[in-house]
């Protein structure tokens, strides 16, 4: 073969003439000719084998050159018989490899034929693969069409034949194919062909999805192998980036290529090629349109979960992003860290170096917590939690990090918080100090180990001995004095005197050698080097065979020096013999405590730690307790996936028994009322993990824990946290699960005493066996006899709670709880649970019990839901109590004991004859009972007996409906339409003449003087108009109370004594009647409407009240009157907006609901606005400029609307004109100032310049306004910018020069010839009407009630006219004569405002 082939750059190359020995192909057949030869390329193949491609590649090559004329069974023909080509070469080629005498010609040959095959095979694959693409474009919006279908199924037959192409290739391609090129250099173009080929393929948008996955492998492992075999490492890198630029699909598809090739390949190389790549990208050239940022940051995070370890040699070129402007890329940067701390730089077997590494990752991790980009917080957050989760978070750092993100609770992203949350929820669920997270109960730990630490240190400092010097160290620092000595000694001296010393010194010691021996160290240790030296000499004459003075035989300064040296510093060598004889050494007494001081030491190490554990579990539990303070408040957040991690967290919290945990769990119950079902879920299955799904070896147990939890949840629980549980409890109750029947019999145990339990554990069981009775009757109703035995029984008064709490329970199974049809379930009259019910209450009336009331209100409740004939009870009861009261009085001795007890009340009207025999506890509880059953029997006339009646009639107009069908079959084609009209009239009229029956019993019967609750009235008006007389505390409020319940009986009752009340509302001392009688009025109001709408200014003084739970109570109440529409909201809705800024936390919260639920309704905060101004702006008033600030700012963020802010800019500035103060023009200024201003509110507010103009020059009101100018030309197009530039240089010009010497450009185009605009411009406030002078203006608040003096109390009048007021005086302890408050009949308005029924007419709280 004397013809080489090389791979073209273009197809279209192979047909131009070409260099010396290089193939250009001949034959370009027309596509007609195609099929016959590609029966000869057939036949060839079959007979010659792949090499048949050298002869037959023109006509391969034809099929290239007319591929958009030929049909696609020829190109299917061509695809298959070049599959079978290269893989007939993979199969060949390995024995010709092998073989090592293969010519030049064969080779040559070989080579050409693997060049042209995979040529073909490659630049056909790519044009197949444009043709699938562009087919399905074509092809996609038929969806279920015959070509749809048709070209689905070519589809999918390409899908499949793609992968038979790469396989084959990937075999060729795996063989060691570079022998077959001069010197194994194989040729660019070569390899080119083919990874050109494969990166077509991976731009095919549908890659990336699961059905390709077999495809997606097979490309990546084909371009693994050009990667590793041919040099294909750079341009792989830069093609990946590339690929990254244009589609942002790919970045998992490249980064599972780039990490496979790693891997797999053992290229690892690639992924730092990469990384530089993408590190080497400029903040400038990301920020570019189209840069592929967002594919960098996946690819980046992706890369990081697969190669990890790979990635850290190089990751310091990624760093540099994190200063950059891309938030994408620093949270791709910052996760990648995350990846390398969890799966390689965690564990305690890290070097210096990697602990070094890991110390600075999460160092940067830390800084970018605080990010400027909240998406950057919250991604960094959650890379935290993976850390934490991973347990890879060194410990030194969780003290930290854990106050990072409590701060991070209050960021201002959504995101951020829920990441926070996570991270918290995290930290608790693997902390590593307790399974019980509890400051408090780490106190008393905590204490004890520090004291035991501080005796430990105090005892190793007694014990710890003074520095000891070794004795050789001490020999060497005296030896040259004592050598002195030991010379000086030695010389001739008078031996007499000499003798004479020593036989005084040491005459008393010569006892044996050891002692003279410790002396002669003695004196060595206390320096006294010459006593020594001659005791020495004279021991060597006295003890001549002591072995410790044998070497002065020989006396010289050295012998006599080397003996003093043995009896210093003793032996070399330590034998027993020896140390029996030398005496101890400084050294030697010090080693025998070496061993004891260790232990101590070791001791005091273990017990420093355990103090430092202590200190960090302790640091942990407030640091945990404190975001449970915070995250507790987002359990009532608008935000619902907030909501729900914030129940998450307090579940987990609460597992772990952290401090405080229960309140947010409490706090999180009211949320099963929420209109959210997925929040109503959340909390649901929240209780479900927590109470009711238990834990436990058998049924027994698991109920046992069940009834556990529950109580616990029960125990000081509020009124509104059991009715929540109660939704809880009776879903689990109603769903039928196997614990049902164990729990009942658990909690009946307990009731009953029979396992040893508290009071507190036992009004739990009961009250949760009244939720269960909810959902099952007889849960309740076949244990009635045990419920009276145990709890109603003889021993009732010593318990009133549990009694209570037993009768709640009761009242669960009557049919005011449940919807049901029929006749209503009662009990007869004689039933044992009346009997005692009303003999508890006879007995209480005349204790002292403070758990009576409660006990008495709720068993009044149960005898009218469950008695057949409440009132002869009821009137029986009051019988019995009135005679125990009149009893109580004669044991006394002071009273008549044959007084009839309907002269009771009566007799209480002589305060000098018995107003000191009386109990006025006694009093004001049967007083509280007869006002409960006032209550009550008003409540079963318009309930129990209205729908009965009901009930009834329609029980007989079905019968009379039933006898009347064959009549009215026969007359219905004529009058049908006649018949329904009047049987609807015949329905309203029965309802009427019911309702009418029941008003009629309430205003004529109820209080008659034959009803025995009519008796007690002028005792209840008496005690309320004469506080000075009758100041007990409870009798006053019991009184109140009881007055105001007689008052829902009929409007006449209402209308003569609501005086009484409003002045008892105005004029008491206490606050707990102010708030009775605040409640009180507000069930009035709801009942009465057109009776107290002229006092409704009364009720909203309160809200001003020094006491607050007066001003609480009266907030709450009418917040539910006026968003239920039974008042009307007008302006004295400021002395609620002035409670926003109230010093109690939890009034300013109930203001802020009560605006957020009055914002809901159309434009009614919209209407009050100027009002509300107006009126807070008052100087009568007086308030704080701060304070109306922020009350402004509050109210204004619920003006969103475009054409709301445009209306209420033209009424404040009108209100301009009419303000007086400077106070009031600055007030104004400031609520202008905070609208959402817009273009057409800056319109209407130039329009409006009159108004303000004059000013001004006051700055208060030229700074607000000069603000609404920078907020406008933020953001604001060009045309609005010119706008706001003028203005605000009219503003400027205005208030440094004055109106009267700025030019007007609007008036000089106005201003007549001859006339100076100065003249024109001048604006003034007009002056008030003087023909107005009667009526108050708008904007000046009327004085509270509050405000007046006590002899200035004016009822209220419904209309404007001015009336004389009237004095209302009150009877006092020196005014014994006067009995009541005066109150006129002609004070009391007479004309009323109508208001609107929504409801039916008896309208009750209930």
């Amino acid at each position: 073969m004397s013809w080489d082939f090389f791979v073209p750059v273009c197809v279209g190359d192979l047909v131009k003439t070409g260099g010396i020995n290089q193939y250009v192909v001949q034959d370009v057949v027309s596509p007609k000719q195609l099929p016959s030869h590609l029966n000869s390329f057939k036949a060839a193949l079959r007979s010659q084998g792949p090499l048949c491609i050298l002869e037959h590649f023109d006509t391969g090559y034809t099929v290239l050159q007319h591929c958009h004329k030929v049909d696609m069974s020829v190109k299917e023909d061509t695809l298959e018989l070049l599959i079978q080509v290269v893989s007939g070469l993979s199969v060949s080629l390995p024995s010709l490899l092998l073989n090592a005498s293969l010519s030049a010609p064969d080779r040559k040959e070989q080579l050409n034929a693997v060049k042209m095959s995979v040529f073909l095979l490659c630049k056909l694959t790519e044009i197949l693969e444009s043709d699938s693409y562009r087919q399905s474009i074509v092809t996609a919006p038929s969806k279920g069409s015959k070509k749809g279908k048709a070209a689905g199924e070519g589809l999918l037959q390409w899908d499949s034949e793609r992968e038979t192409v790469l396989q084959a290739l990937t075999q060729l391609l795996q063989l060691d194919i570079r022998s077959l090129w001069s010197l194994s250099l194989v040729d660019e173009e070569f390899i080119s062909c083919v990874t050109c080929c494969c990166y077509k393929l991976l731009e095919n948008p549908t890659i990336s999805h699961v059905k390709n996955k077999p495809t997606r492998d097979a490309i990546i492992h084909l371009l693994g192998v050009q990667v590793k075999k041919y040099n294909h490492l750079l341009g792989a890198s830069v093609k990946v980036i590339q690929l990254l630029q244009h589609f942002e699909q790919l970045s998992s598809v490249c980064a599972q290529a780039v990490s496979v090739w790693s891997t797999e390949y053992g290229v690892k190389a690639i992924v730092g090629e990469v990384m530089r790549e993408i590190g080497q990208k400029s903040s400038e050239e990301l920020a570019r349109e189209g840069s592929g940022v967002k594919a960098f940051s996946s690819f980046l995070s992706e890369l990081g979960t697969l190669v990890p370890d790979t990635m850290i040699p190089n990751i310091s070129v990624l760093l540099t992003h994190l200063e950059g402007e891309s938030p994408s890329m620093r949270v791709a940067v910052c996760e990648v860290l995350g990846e390398v701390l969890v799966r390689v730089l965690s564990g305690d077997g890290l070097d210096e170096s990697g602990r070094a590494d890991r110390d600075r990752f999460m160092d940067t991790l830390q800084e970018h917590l605080h990010d400027t980009h909240s998406y950057v917080r919250a991604r960094v957050l959650q890379v935290y939690t993976r850390i934490v989760n991973s347990k890879a978070l060194p410990l030194n750092r969780y003290s930290e990090v854990m106050g990072l993100a409590v701060g991070r609770l209050m960021d201002k992203s959504i995101n951020v918080v829920k990441s926070a949350i996570q991270l918290l929820a995290a930290f608790i669920a693997h902390n590593p100090y307790s399974c019980k997270l509890s400051s408090a109960d780490l106190k008393k730990p905590l204490e004890k180990e520090t004291d035991r630490l501080r005796e430990l240190r105090e005892r190793l400092q007694e014990n710890a001995p003074v520095a000891v010097i070794k004795a050789s160290e001490l020999w060497a620092a005296m030896e040259p004095e004592l050598l002195l000595t030991v010379r000086a000694e030695l010389e001739p001296t008078s031996e007499g005197e000499g003798e004479q010393q020593e036989r005084e010194e040491d005459g008393a010691r010569e006892e044996d050698d050891r002692a003279t021996a410790i002396q002669i160290a003695q004196f060595l240790r206390v320096n006294k080097y010459r006593n020594a030296v001659r005791l020495c000499v004279r021991a060597h004459s006295l003890f001549p065979e002591s072995e410790m003075f044998s070497s002065l035989t020989t006396l010289t300064p050295e012998t006599l020096l080397d003996t003093l040296a043995l009896l210093f510093k003793g032996p070399d060598q330590d034998t027993s013999e020896i140390r029996e004889d030398l005496p101890s050494t400084p050294q030697k007494e010090g080693a025998g405590d070496g061993g004891k001081e260790g232990v101590e030491e070791s001791e005091l190490k273990k017990q420093e730690m355990l103090l430092q554990y202590l200190r960090d579990t302790e640091s942990f539990a407030l640091q945990v307790e404190r975001a449970i303070a915070v995250i507790n408040t987002m359990l009532y957040w608008k935000t619902t996936s907030v909501v729900q991690e914030a129940v998450q967290f307090c579940v987990t919290v609460c597992e772990f028994s952290v401090a405080n945990s229960l309140t947010g769990v409490r706090k999180m119950l009211p949320l099963v009322w929420s209109t959210d079902a997925a929040i109503k879920d959340a909390v649901v299955q929240a209780y479900r993990r927590l109470y009711l799904n238990p834990q436990g070896d058998n049924t027994r147990s698991k109920a046992q824990t069940l009834v556990d939890s529950l109580s616990e949840l029960m125990v000081d629980a509020s009124l509104g946290t059991i009715q929540c549980l109660e939704e809880i409890v009776q879903e689990f109750f109603g769903g039928g699960s196997s614990l049902q029947s164990t729990v009942v019999q658990v909690l009946w145990e307990r009731f009953t005493g029979k396992r040893e339990t508290s009071s507190l554990h036992r009004r739990a069981a009961v009250l949760l066996l009244g939720m269960a009775a909810r959902a099952e009757r007889e849960v309740v109703l076949s244990n009635l006899d045990t419920l009276c035995s145990v709890a109603l029984g003889e021993k009732l008064t010593e318990d009133f709670l549990l009694a209570r709490d037993s009768v709640i329970t009761i009242c669960n199974i009557t049919d005011h709880v449940r919807q049901c049809k029929g006749a209503p379930f009662r009990l007869p009259q004689d039933n044992q649970l009346f009997t005692c019910l009303t003999q508890a209450i006879a007995e209480g009336v005349v204790m002292a019990d403070p758990h009576w009331q409660s006990f008495m209100e709720q068993a009044v409740r149960l005898l009218y839901f469950l008695s057949e004939s409440p009132d002869q009870l009821c009137s029986r009861l009051l019988q019995r109590c009135s005679r125990l009261l009149l009893d109580q009085i004669a044991e006394g001795g002071e009273m008549l004991a044959n007084k009839d007890v309907s002269q009771l009340p009566g007799a209480s009207q002589d305060p000098e004859e018995q107003g000191e025999q009386v109990s006025c506890v006694s009093l004001a509880q049967l007083l509280s009972l007869c006002g409960c059953v006032a209550f009550w029997q008003v409540s079963h006339l318009e309930r129990s007996v209205s729908s009965e009646l009901r009930r009834r009639r329609g029980e007989t107009e079905e019968r009379e409906e039933k006898a009347k069908v064959p009549s009215r079959k026969a007359k219905q084609a004529s009058n049908d339409s006649s018949v329904e009209e009047e049987l609807g009239l015949m329905g309203a009229s029965a309802e009427d003449t019911e309702a009418e029956l029941i008003r009629k019993i309430c205003e004529t019967e109820l209080l008659a003087e034959e009803n025995l609750l009519c008796s007690f009235l002028p005792l209840l008006v008496r005690v309320c108009s004469s506080p000075g007389r009758y100041c007990h505390p409870q009798l006053t409020t019991a009184a109140c109370l009881a007055l105001s319940q007689y008052m829902m009986i009929s409007p006449s009752v209402c209308e003569e004594h609501i005086r009484l009340l409003f002045t008892v509302l105005e004029r008491s001392s206490l606050p707990v009647v102010r708030a009775n009688a605040i409640i009180g009025l507000g069930d009035l109001t709801v009942r009465f409407p057109n009776i107290l709408e002229p006092w409704t200014q009364n009720l909203y003084t309160r809200l001003s009240d020094e006491n607050p739970a007066v001003r609480q109570t009266a907030v709450t109440v009418l917040t539910q009157l006026v968003l239920k529409d039974v008042l009307k909201v007008k302006g004295q809705v400021s002395e609620v907006a002035v409670l926003l800024i109230d010093p109690q936390t939890h009034i300013a919260s109930l203001a802020l609901n009560f605006f957020n639920e009055l914002a809901s309704k159309d434009n009614a905060i919209y209407n009050l606005l100027p009002d509300i101004i107006s009126r807070l702006s008052d100087p009568e008033r007086a308030m704080n400029e701060e304070d109306f600030h922020t009350i402004m700012k509050q109210l204004f963020s619920y003006i969103t609307k475009e054409r709301q802010t445009e209306s209420l800019v033209e009424k404040l500035c009108q209100r301009f004109r009419t303000a007086k103060t400077e106070r009031q023009w600055c007030d104004l200024a400031v609520s202008l100032s905070l609208l959402s201003m817009c273009e057409r509110g800056l319109k209407r507010l130039q329009e409006c310049w009159e108004c303000y103009s004059d000013k001004l020059t006051e700055t208060g009101v030229y700074q607000p306004l000069l603000s609404i100018t920078a907020k406008l030309r933020r953001g604001a197009k060009p045309q609005l910018k010119v706008q706001v530039e003028e203005f605000e240089k009219r503003l400027t010009a205005v208030h440094t020069r004055g109106l009267e010497n700025v030019e007007s450009p609007e008036m000089e185009k106005t201003c007549p010839e001859g006339v100076g605009p100065s003249q024109n411009t001048t604006t003034h406030t007009p002056l008030p009407n003087k023909g107005r002078g009667g009526r108050p203006k708008r904007g000046q608040a009327t004085p509270s009630v509050s405000s007046r003096q006590d002899d200035s109390f004016v009822t209220p009048k419904p209309t404007r006219k001015s009336s004389k007021k009237a004095v209302i005086t009150f009877s006092s302890d020196d005014e014994e004569e006067e009995e009541d408050a005066v109150m006129a009949e002609n004070e009391t308005p007479k004309v009323t405002t109508p208001i609107a029924r929504t409801s039916r007419r008896a309208r009750l709280r209930h």
